[in-house]
């Protein structure tokens, strides 16, 4: 899988892309859409984004067509939408109007579209199987006290390490954050850097390194990173010794890094797994990111896209049915999404147990280090709040004052939460 593949189904987009509604834009019909069942009663319109992948598109085509073969009083009609780059500002123009999708796919799922009543609570067709999905999942999408989301795929981001490597250094995988900086200090010899977490070198370790603390981004109604300032304070260190890879050919989210030797541990996804393991063999292992120290807890971020129901849709329940058919009941379908046209993991835990191709070697640890440490985003996150965490993270790790510098962002980011939540 390329790495454009890869950028067009991981759902979270990188800790720079994430999305946010932009301007209006007509919506129009779709040519690419599923004719409607001929003696349907009711028409279900069904939108996704362009993947990347070859072979989605016409494996929802499918699914639909299986789900009216049983259920012949509804049609799905798949709308096979806009790339990453414009889906979500087209589902936004699209939400407003008279034309709006009944089910659509959300990259990053968003608080504030549960609040405006944009989003149908989902709590009932999730029953009992509640307890079979991945607990950060449904921290994710729960919004006040209720669910409005399903995720179809889980994309766990995790680091890889070169065993040989770690082995002819004499070091194991990093349990600590001292240990981390310890560790690509000892690799880092001749071509090779010591860890990869992208091209900026920062990358997705100001969340981790605040998770790994066991602080957060958000608490309830207050913005509270600032609370991280020891652990994020730490990339002075990890960026003192030259030891992390500065802007190779592709960033974090490719393996080429990685498996062309230019670092020894790289933080990427699992959809990267296959082609590390044609390129390495069983020369890697992987490992969540570690805990800060002995108080900490090592963690795994979680992305992957999110189907929804249009709260305003005449065709909710019939709406919800297919949800939960699809993407609770359908065990096989939900593997071969998964895993037949990419790499990911189903987010029920029972189904993805039941995935062979995630029940061995470093993608059965992956899965395990998904459950058992996995975190995702606040759903009340936003790309202007990132933004500045980013930002103040970087000034961090050129040598500012941590604890001022997250306070000055942090201040930016309560104006824009007390904004959305009021």
């Amino acid at each position: 899988m390329s790495a454009r593949s890869a950028l067009s189904r991981r759902g979270f987009l990188g800790t720079s892309l994430l999305f946010v509604a932009g301007s209006a834009v007509a919506c129009s019909s779709n040519p690419q859409g599923t004719a409607a069942a001929k003696g349907a009663k009711v028409t279900l319109t069904q939108w996704y984004h362009q993947y990347g992948e070859e072979g989605t598109q016409a494996a929802v085509k499918r699914y639909a067509e299986e789900y009216t073969k049983a259920n012949p009083d509804v049609a799905v009609n798949v709308v096979w939408g806009a790339d990453t780059s414009q889906y979500e500002t087209k589902l936004n123009a699209a939400l407003l109007g008279a034309d709006a999708p009944d089910i659509f796919e959300l990259g990053d799922f968003r608080a504030e579209m549960a609040r405006k009543g944009q989003l149908e609570p989902l709590d009932d067709i999730y029953g009992s199987a509640k307890d079979g999905f991945n607990q950060a999942d449904l921290d994710y999408l729960t919004v006040d006290g209720k669910l409005y989301g399903m995720k179809t795929i889980d994309d766990v981001m995790v680091l890889y390490y070169r065993k040989s490597l770690l082995k002819k250094a004499g070091v194991t995988p990093p349990t600590t954050f001292a240990e981390l900086v310890d560790t690509a200090k000892e690799l880092t010899t001749g071509g090779v850097k010591g860890l990869f977490i992208g091209n900026d070198g920062i990358g997705d370790s100001p969340y981790l390194l605040a998770w790994s603390q066991g602080k957060d981004l958000i608490d309830g109604d207050k913005v509270v990173y600032a609370d991280a300032a020891k652990s994020i304070g730490g990339l002075r260190d990890l960026h003192s010794d030259k030891s992390v890879l500065l802007g190779f050919t592709t960033d974090w989210y490719d393996a080429g890094a990685f498996t062309q030797s230019a670092a020894a541990m790289q933080w990427c996804g699992l959809w990267a797994l296959p082609t590390i393991e044609k390129a390495l063999g069983d020369d890697f292992g992987v490992a969540p990111w570690p805990a800060y120290d002995k108080n900490g807890r090592p963690v795994a971020r979680l992305g992957g896209w999110t189907q929804a129901v249009n709260a305003k849709s005449k065709h909710k329940d019939e709406a919800k049915k297919y949800l939960q058919w699809l993407w609770i009941k359908q065990t096989d379908i939900q593997i071969d999404w998964a895993v037949k046209y990419g790499f990911h993991v189903p987010p029920q835990t029972e189904v993805a147990a039941r995935t062979p191709e995630l029940s061995k070697g470093a993608a059965k640890d992956a899965v395990a280090i998904g459950t058992k440490n996995g975190v995702s985003f606040p759903a009340e996150w936003t790309q202007a709040m990132q933004a500045g965490f980013i930002a103040a993270a970087a000034d961090i790790a050129k040598g500012a004052a941590p604890e001022k510098t997250l306070e000055k962002a942090q201040a930016k980011a309560q104006s824009d939460l007390d904004k959305q939540m009021g």
